[in-house]
């Protein structure tokens, strides 16, 4: 069902940090911090993965993200949803529902036999695109994907994602020099705010994890080991 209520972004946003924090897929460790798939240390660390086994919460959440591109892209901007491998397919698939549109999904590389396709599913020449992913860091990731799509033919100028670190200017830079727009619902300043307002973690580690949010390629470079 296409959802028809546009709730503003502020209030979008903080009600998808709170359901963030409330499945736990939000964690903070400013004293023995994670190692990200870059190799960099974060004190931060967030699971969108978790959300698919709460219905209620992913539920709201798609409901959040087609309302969102509707809004920011136009209600017939897109012809296909696409997904990334593996964390994007089923909000993906999601969004499609919500959008009343194809779906489609994106390998990180081909599979290596039969059409050694990166495209699953039918996507045509000329199709507009939205590549759906459950997160974004500094944007570089989502270039490959989008690559994959326009070497069918197809069109591909928007991104969304359900959480955007917020914490990169970069990421404009990077996605915007590729030709696309990224769409967001929440980012760690959000999930902070709420996190404060819940008291989810003691104020130590809050103003641990602030001091990397306000000045990240600082902290993690204070911090390397190679």
């Amino acid at each position: 069902m296409i959802p028809s209520a546009f709730p503003d972004r502020t209030e979008i946003a903080r009600l998808s940090a709170g359901m963030l924090l409330e499945v736990g897929a939000v964690d903070f460790r400013p004293d023995a911090p994670f190692t990200l798939a870059s190799g960099l240390p974060s004190p931060t660390y967030i699971d969108c993965r978790r959300l698919i086994s709460y219905p209620r919460v992913r539920a709201a959440l798609m409901d959040f993200m087609a309302v969102t591109v509707m809004r920011d892209a136009g209600f017939e901007a897109f012809d296909t949803i696409a997904g990334g491998e593996t964390a994007g397919i089923p909000f993906a698939a999601l969004v499609a529902e919500r959008l009343a549109l194809p779906m489609t999904y994106v390998r990180k590389k081909p599979k290596g036999y039969g059409r050694n396709a990166r495209i699953e599913g039918v996507m045509a020449e000329g199709d507009r695109v939205l590549l759906v992913e459950d997160l974004t860091t500094d944007g570089g990731s989502k270039l490959s994907f989008v690559d994959a799509i326009r070497e069918t033919g197809a069109s591909c100028a928007h991104t969304a994602v359900i959480f955007s670190y917020g914490i990169f200017p970069e990421i404009e830079t990077t996605l915007g020099a590729h030709g696309v727009t990224l769409h967001h619902l929440c980012t760690w300043w959000d999930v902070m705010a709420v996190a404060r307002e819940r008291a989810a973690f003691d104020s130590a580690t809050l103003e641990g994890v602030e001091a990397f949010l306000t000045a990240p390629r600082a902290w993690q470079d204070a911090r390397r080991t190679d």
